[in-house]
């Protein structure tokens, strides 16, 4: 495809994401309707949608569609003003191109300075005052970082090697990485990172995907071997397989829906680790640690999925923490005494953080809290939070 048919298509695409459909969706569909379409050609299309969706609101006063709803045509024009480029180049008379720029189209000049803030950093305006209530001085720059791609990081699987053994044999199959600061386990992609999932290091269990700061939690949890530990949230079990990977533990890994579990069994197959999944009655009563990683806003990892922002409401942001207050009710009682609750979102909003422990504290007199921590994406990796609570009685 050439670059013009590629902007043609992230427009097309984009037009179905700006109504509500699901953008991984979209695109594995029109993937499969234009068989044409390379691995290079859906990797560049993905990320010309990708990029629109961190971008969105600057794309779209850029691309003239000002505060109201845009046309995926509006925001790949804004995409395109924001780096500079000819628009005639591309919105042209080529074979397979968007069709030439109007005279209205032509006629809008936008200045993104004067645009409201939020618009600049590509923020709905409800959001930004819960990220300067958490992030104060550092809120601007937070949402700043968010506008671009996320890292690529690996966690080194400490059963079957080092940071440095792991970089050699990404090495050979042409992938470069080097330590990330956040976690003794992190390696961060330089050049190669779409080569991960078929280099041998990953297909033996070396490495596996998983964000710096999602593998800073893990470090963070009170783990020794012989303990028994629950994965309350599992989905695909990423912190489970870190924790095993970390100490000789009996592992259990638990999702409200089995489905989002069915890749742990290959994946620890991989690693070399065994996590036996589990319904709510199968569970027992007297874990060491249990670690709920909850469903959240996702605020600290819109760079990652951009969508979510745009998705996210008032009505279901008060759904979401009434989610994760049942949670911690629900696991409490399955804490030995003596025991970890440990609770962690990938949110940078107080009302799922810092609030949710607290509210929980004051309902649950038998634990304390030992440790917190919000980890920024300026520390290189998502946004994240963690709190380490002890049973007492």
């Amino acid at each position: 495809m050439t670059p013009v048919a590629r902007i043609s298509a992230a427009i097309e695409i984009l037009d179905d994401v700006l109504i509500g459909e699901n953008a991984e969706r979209v695109l594995t569909t029109w993937a499969r309707g234009h068989r044409f379409a390379g691995s290079k050609d859906r990797a560049a299309i993905r990320d010309l949608v990708f990029d629109a969706l961190r971008c969105l609101r600057s794309y779209c006063w850029l691309g003239g569609a000002g505060l109201g709803r845009p046309s995926g045509r509006q925001v790949m024009i804004g995409a395109l003003r924001a780096t500079g480029a000819d628009l005639d180049t591309v919105f042209c008379e080529a074979r397979f191109a968007p069709r030439p720029l109007t005279e209205e189209e032509r006629a809008v000049v936008p200045d993104l300075e004067g645009a409201p803030q939020a618009v600049q950093l590509d923020c709905p305006d409800w959001l930004l005052p819960l990220y300067e209530a958490t992030l104060s001085e550092t809120a601007v720059a937070v949402l700043e970082r968010m506008r671009t791609r996320s890292g690529v990081f690996l966690r080194v699987n400490a059963r079957k090697s080092t940071l440095g053994h792991a970089m050699e044999h990404l090495e050979n199959d042409g992938i470069e990485a080097v330590p990330h600061p956040l976690s003794e386990t992190a390696l961060k992609v330089t050049k190669g990172a779409r080569a991960v999932a078929r280099s041998q290091a990953y297909l033996t269990g070396l490495v596996e995907l998983q964000d710096a700061g999602s593998q800073a939690i893990i470090d963070a949890l009170p783990l020794e071997d012989g303990m028994r530990v629950l994965d309350y949230c599992a989905g695909g079990g990423g912190k489970a397989l870190a924790m095993g990977a970390r100490v000789d533990v009996d592992l259990t890994a638990h999702d409200v829906d089995p489905a989002r579990m069915q890749d742990i069994a290959p994946r620890a197959s991989r690693a070399g680790i065994k996590v036996l999944t589990a319904r709510k009655a199968d569970m027992a009563s007297d874990y060491d640690l249990v670690l709920c990683d909850v469903p959240c806003s996702g605020s600290g990892a819109y760079a990652r999925s951009p969508q979510g922002k745009w998705a996210l409401t008032p009505v279901r942001l008060e759904q979401l923490t009434g989610l994760q207050s049942q949670i911690l009710d629900e696991v409490a009682p399955l804490v030995r005494s003596g025991g970890v609750l440990a609770y962690a979102t990938c949110s940078l909003f107080q009302a799922e953080n810092t609030a949710q422990i607290e509210a929980f504290l004051d309902r649950h007199s038998g634990f304390t809290l030992e440790a917190q921590r919000l980890i920024s994406p300026l520390e290189g990796g998502d946004g994240f939070f963690y709190a380490v609570l002890r049973r007492t009685v």
